[in-house]
C-alpha cells in the first residue's frame, strides 16, 4: 500500500509564515518513509510544475491529491470555489495527479455549534459541490471527494449520510475525525465503503475525548491537549482500519495526518517516523 503524509502534520495549515520551509518538509517526509505526499495549502509546495516535479523526483516522492479548505457556509461564494479549484486542478494535472479534497472552513463558526447551516446554505454548498466536480472531472479528469471533520458543517454520520444522498460525490473518509464524536470509523467504512475514494489516517485519544465529551473540554480545547494521538497510542483500531483497506484492494490515496502542537512532545518528523513504522509493520 502507497503511504503518503501531508503538510498539516507538520503544523502547515496557511502557506505564509510556515514554521518548516518547503525543501525541509520534503526532507523529512521521504526521510520518514511516506513514498507520497499531499499539495498542503498552495502556494506552500512550489507551484510550477517543473519546479514542483523536481522537488518530488529528487526525493523519490510522488504528488497523491491536495485538500482545499472553503466556507461553504457562504452561499455567495460559489465563483471564488471555482476559481481556486481551476488553479489547482491545473497544477495536480500537469504533475498527473488525479485526487481533490474539498471540506468546509470552520473557523467561520461559532464554538461548539451544531448543525450549522439551514437548508438553503446546505442546497448552496451542495450546489457548489457539484459544480467543482463536473469542472475537474470534465476539464483535468480529477476526482473529487469531500472529507467531514470536526467543527464544519459535515462532522456528524447524519449529516455524512445526507451529503452522500444529496449528491454522488465521494468521501475522503478520515479515521480520527469520524471517532472524534464517540462514532465508529470501522462500522461506518463498511456501511459507505463504497463511496470512500481517499483516506486520511488519524487516531484519537480515548481519555482526552472522554474529558470532551463530559464537558471538562471544548472541541479547541480538546485539540491543544492532544486528542489527535500517534496512530499506535488511540483509541482507534487502525490495525483493524488497514486490513479493511487492504482485503478490499483499496486503490486511493492513503494519508497520515498526524496533528501537531509544541505541547506534543515529539517533532513532526519524529512522529511521521514513528506512524510510519506503526503502519508498515501492520502491512
Amino acid at each position: 500500500m502507497f503511504l503518503s503524509n501531508a503538510p498539516c502534520s507538520w503544523g502547515v495549515f496557511y502557506p505564509d509564515n510556515a514554521q518548516v520551509s518547503a525543501d525541509r518538509y520534503l526532507d523529512d517526509v521521504a526521510a520518514a518513509g511516506y513514498l507520497g505526499t499531499e499539495l498542503g495549502p498552495y502556494g506552500f509546495l512550489p507551484t510550477e510544475p517543473a519546479a514542483l516535479e523536481e522537488a518530488l523526483s529528487k526525493r523519490g516522492l510522488r504528488l497523491v491529491g491536495t485538500v482545499h479548505v472553503h466556507a461553504f457556509s457562504d452561499p455567495r461564494s460559489g465563483p471564488q470555489l471555482l476559481a481556486d479549484v481551476e488553479k489547482i486542478g491545473t497544477l495536480l494535472h500537469a504533475l498527473g495527479t488525479n485526487q481533490l479534497v474539498l471540506m468546509d472552513e470552520g473557523n467561520v463558526y461559532p464554538p461548539d455549534a451544531v448543525g450549522r447551516l439551514d437548508d438553503p446554505q446546505w442546497k448552496a454548498m451542495t450546489a457548489m459541490l457539484r459544480d467543482a466536480q463536473a469542472l475537474l472531472s470534465d476539464h483535468f479528469g480529477i476526482a473529487l471527494t469531500f472529507h467531514p471533520h470536526v467543527a464544519t458543517a459535515v462532522e456528524f454520520e447524519a449529516q455524512i449520510d445526507r451529503l452522500l444522498q444529496d449528491t454522488d460525490i465521494n468521501l475522503c473518509f478520515d479515521t480520527g475525525h469520524h471517532a472524534f464524536w464517540n462514532q465508529d470509523p470501522l462500522a461506518y467504512m463498511e456501511k459507505v465503503w463504497d463511496r470512500i475514494g481517499y483516506t486520511h489516517l488519524k487516531n484519537v485519544d480515548g481519555i482526552v475525548r472522554r474529558r470532551m465529551l463530559d464537558g471538562q473540554l471544548g472541541v479547541r480545547e480538546a485539540f491543544e491537549a492532544g486528542i489527535m494521538c500517534p496512530l499506535p497510542d488511540g483509541a482507534v483500531d487502525i490495525a483493524a482500519v488497514m486490513r479493511m483497506l487492504k482485503e478490499r484492494g483499496f486503490s486511493g490515496p492513503v494519508v497520515v495526518e498526524q496533528d501537531y502542537f509544541e505541547t506534543s512532545g515529539e517533532s513532526p518528523a519524529a512522529l511521521a517516523r514513528r506512524n510510519a513504522e506503526f503502519l508498515k509493520s501492520l502491512l
